[in-house]
């Protein structure tokens, strides 16, 4: 199990798999390195590094859940960076990868080779944001993993039309764990939540327009779901804007987020590599 420590003492947790081009992965707010399960077997060629937060996946829990903040996570990441010696990384960040990674962009751009963006941007529509703390630090009051994975074939039905059970059972897997006693659990710390409320009325939120301008510099990718309740078409029409050389792709029949192996996202994903060789 490969780990490093943070410069504030905490065991972080991070896949480590392949030779060649770098890549660093980071994930959802509340996921961890089994959110690029799927994307994984078609990175073949390059250096694919996974990481779990602090508070998720198999890493340490902070004892100060303030310190879940993406400047904090950011500088984790560069910690990870430092402690395999790797000066550069293409990052492939999904929603909060994403914003960790325009955080990296705006503190330390030499450390990027590229940026993939999986549906976020530099303005969070407020009706996912609504929804996401609608959930996150509850577990389902379901039995186990099949319940998980039926719950979510339902609730994300129209926002994923088609998608089997079989991709479901594997997302709930990476998502929740089977308790001891019954029921599930989760796999991140669910203080999390109570870090999001703090932070948000911690005061003014930083620019990230400012920082997603930081990437103009660099290859960049971004893919929206076609049904994403994030990523707005308005904000991502901007994104393109302001960024003439951004490679955009819209994965029909996917909300928030694709998984990243559809045809769409691999062709982006694949098209920025070809641009950071």
């Amino acid at each position: 199990m490969a780990r490093f420590t943070t410069s504030d003492g905490l065991s972080l947790h991070y896949e480590d798999e392949g030779d060649g081009t770098p890549i660093l992965c980071l994930a959802g707010l509340t996921r961890n390195s089994a959110d690029f399960a799927f994307l994984l077997p078609h990175l073949a060629g390059h250096r694919v590094i996974r990481l779990d937060y602090r508070g998720r996946g198999q890493s340490d829990h902070a004892p100060d859940f303030m310190s879940y903040n993406i400047l904090t996570e950011a500088r984790d990441a560069v910690e990870l960076l430092d402690h395999l010696g790797l000066p550069r990384v293409t990052v492939i960040g999904t929603s909060r990868g994403g914003l960790i990674a325009m955080a990296l962009a705006y503190l330390t751009p030499d450390r990027l080779s590229g940026v993939v963006l999986n549906d976020i941007g530099p303005e969070v529509a407020t009706e996912g944001l609504e929804r996401i703390m609608d959930y996150v630090g509850r577990a389902p009051d379901l039995p186990d993993l099949d319940a998980a994975a039926s719950a979510l074939a339902h609730v994300h039905a129209t926002g994923f039309p088609g998608v089997p059970l079989a991709r479901w059972r594997a997302q709930a897997e990476a998502m929740f764990a089977e308790a001891p006693g019954g029921g599930l659990a989760l796999r991140y710390d669910p203080r999390l939540r109570d870090a999001l409320i703090g932070q948000a009325g911690a005061g003014e939120a930083p620019d990230l327009w400012q920082m997603f301008d930081t990437l103009r510099n660099l290859p960049l990718a971004a893919i929206r779901g076609a049904n994403s309740d994030l990523l707005s078409p308005e904000t991502f029409a901007a994104m393109q804007a302001r960024h003439p050389g951004l490679i955009a792709a819209t994965v029909p029949d996917r909300g928030h987020v694709p998984f990243l192996d559809e045809p769409e996202a691999l062709a982006a994903i694949h098209a920025l590599m070809d641009q950071t060789k």
